[in-house]
């Protein structure tokens, strides 16, 4: 997979982050009667409103935001990507794997839109923690990646 793919996959799922997360945690309220916007309401059918659980929500996005930030100026860590990849995997297909269980509570083009929705992500998580071969150089060995204590 190449730089390019790798920094939107990241970007992608900052964003999904920030969105996600300082919508839960400055205004959890509205998160909870409103996610995940653009007229669509999300929540409210998982049972009663839970301003502890909404901000402890919006903080663990938060925190997967910045972990992504960081990895997004460190792109070329292959290191760094995959386990940031591995982390919102983690997250992606336990998520995925509750909504799935639960989607007779919604009608059809939410149904759909839970289901793509959150396929995308954990695609997008699944994609980053698949390992970049080295690029050969002048059709020599491939070169090995210097470790950070010096040793090859």
């Amino acid at each position: 997979m190449n730089t390019r793919i790798r920094y939107a996959g990241l970007g992608l799922l900052a964003l999904t982050g920030l969105y996600t997360g300082g919508w839960a945690s400055f205004s959890p309220k509205g998160w909870y009667a409103n996610f995940p916007g653009f007229g669509l309401s999300w929540l409210p059918q998982l049972g009663p409103y839970n301003e502890h659980l909404a901000k402890d929500t919006g903080a663990m996005f938060l925190a997967l935001a910045v972990l992504t930030a960081v990895t997004l100026r460190q792109v070329r860590d292959d290191r760094l990507v995959r386990t940031t990849g591995a982390v919102w995997l983690v997250f992606d297909v336990l998520h995925f794997g509750y909504h799935v269980q639960h989607l007779d509570m919604y009608g059809t083009r939410d149904q759909v839109l839970n289901v793509v929705t959150l396929a995308a992500l954990l695609l997008v998580s699944a994609l980053l923690v698949m390992p970049v071969p080295p690029a050969p150089t002048d059709g020599a060995r491939p070169v090995r990646p210097v470790r950070r204590d010096g040793a090859r």
